[in-house]
């Protein structure tokens, strides 16, 4: 087994989530195809609800900016009658299935999508995935006195929505706090000296795992330690790439001298 040892002066564990926590598959067979295939159903559920009609306003407001869009799915307004209530929910149904094809991130999908999340795991509808490795290793570095931090371009609140309800029960009390996009993007080297602040360390006491090299690389621009993890279903590496960084393939291969 590969061995990869901790710089000593890590005192903070940095984790993103699809591909390095979670399979991607469980993000791309069984996340986003809930949406598309439920949409519908939670917008006739929730029409009359002041949180889903602040998300369709939101995507009104998104569908006039992208306007000039090849494909580009307009909102009408409702008028408050039954007939243009449904023909409003199926251009927003029509809206969010253009937006999810071009795989898009912007705040009034990633809104409703967490809504819908919310409501499906709350249900007990769907449960989390994470890699086997992934909460013993946790738990033996809260142990070894690490804080470990969460990052993704997933919302904060959809984050919390999968280590709350996983099929290892909740575990979000192994968590120590939550950062999505809203401090940057992750391929930003600055987003990582932000979250460094936030918790309050320099970026040198920070290592991030991640599955995405131009993540890696822009933490490691900021000073932050990293190392790429390489699991199945993951984009693959060049070789290049394979040669500069640390890899592992399961957070069991990483050492903490401390707690040696």
């Amino acid at each position: 087994m590969v061995v990869l040892s901790v710089p000593a002066e890590v005192t903070v564990i940095l984790l993103d989530i699809e591909g390095t926590t979670t399979p991607i598959a469980f993000v791309k067979d069984i996340l986003f195809p809930y949406i598309k295939e439920n949409v519908k159903e939670y917008l006739q559920t929730h029409w009359g609800e002041e949180e889903c009609q602040q998300d369709v306003y939101l995507l009104r407001k998104q569908a006039e900016e992208d306007a000039h869009l090849d494909g580009a799915v307009p909102i009408p307004a409702a008028c408050g009658n039954g007939a243009d209530d449904l023909q409003v929910i199926q251009a927003v149904v029509d809206n969010v299935c253009w937006q999810m094809s071009l795989d898009r991130k912007t705040t009034a999908l990633k809104q409703l999508q967490g809504h819908m999340w919310r409501a499906a795991f709350t249900a007990g509808r769907m449960k989390a995935e994470f890699f086997a490795d992934v909460v013993p290793a946790v738990r033996k570095w809260r142990e070894a006195g690490m804080k470990v931090y969460i990052y993704s371009s997933g919302s904060v609140e959809a984050q919390k929505l999968l280590f709350g309800h996983s099929t290892e029960g909740d575990i979000l009390d192994l968590i120590d706090g939550h950062f999505d996009t809203k401090i940057g993007h992750k391929v930003e080297s600055e987003s990582y000296r932000k979250i460094a602040d936030s918790i309050g360390c320099s970026p040198n006491n920070i290592l991030f795992l991640t599955d995405v090299t131009l993540e890696a690389s822009a933490a490691e621009e900021a000073d932050v330690h990293v190392a790429v993890v390489v699991r199945p279903g993951n984009a693959g590496l060049t070789d290049d790439e394979k040669t500069y960084y640390s890899l592992i393939t399961s957070f069991s291969e990483l050492y903490l001298p401390s707690s040696a």
